[in-house]
């Protein structure tokens, strides 16, 4: 399926689900976004190393 017809059919549930009034309040509420995700991705994960991420997955798996 084509990114198109999945933005189509996206926009028809939204439609049938809530309504244009309510599809259109919805959609103004989604926003561009802002700063650079890559960069403040690295900021955090440069610093983690091969050791935090096992203890993090034993504790996760611990839980």
């Amino acid at each position: 399926m084509k990114l198109t017809e999945i933005r189509q059919q996206g926009y028809k549930a939204l439609i049938n689900a809530l309504g244009v009034a309510g599809t259109l309040r919805f959609l103004q509420q989604l926003g561009v976004g802002y700063g650079d995700y890559t960069k403040e991705r690295h900021q955090w994960l440069d610093q983690l190393t091969i050791e935090d991420f096992r203890d993090y997955v034993k504790r996760k798996k611990t839980e």
